[in-house]
């Protein structure tokens, strides 16, 4: 295996990693999760829709079952770290830096995954 491919898996495992321990908080305690969405003025209720998206989205990409399916679920993976980048921020919990870490292997995984066959 190259330098490339063994990068692409690193970047997808270490999003891989990150989404599963946030849709495990989200199924553990969704009232709480809820409560935290709220008080950044996120709506509570997408608490359980976004850990399936998640959970939808992470298949797709393993998956590969189509280029555009996998388009897709990159694209919501950048929406989610980026407004879970914002909701830190403006929250001040230091969460910050996970979304910053998810954002980093997002990227790497998705331009890694365009040059390298997996």
């Amino acid at each position: 295996m190259n330098i490339q491919k063994i990068a692409y898996y690193i970047a997808t495992g270490v999003l891989t990693s990150i989404m599963i321990y946030s849709v495990q908080m989200y199924l553990r305690n969704p009232e709480e999760i809820a409560g935290y969405f709220e008080s950044v003025n996120y709506p509570g209720y997408l608490v359980y829709p976004l850990a399936i998206a998640k959970i939808l989205g992470l298949i797709a990409i393993w998956g590969n079952f189509s280029k555009s399916l996998k388009e897709w679920a990159y694209a919501g993976f950048f929406f989610d770290v980026t407004l879970a980048f914002a909701a830190h921020m403006v929250a001040k919990d230091g969460g910050e830096l996970f979304s910053i870490i998810a954002f980093v292997a997002l990227m790497i995984s998705y331009f890694l995954g365009k040059t390298v066959r997996t």
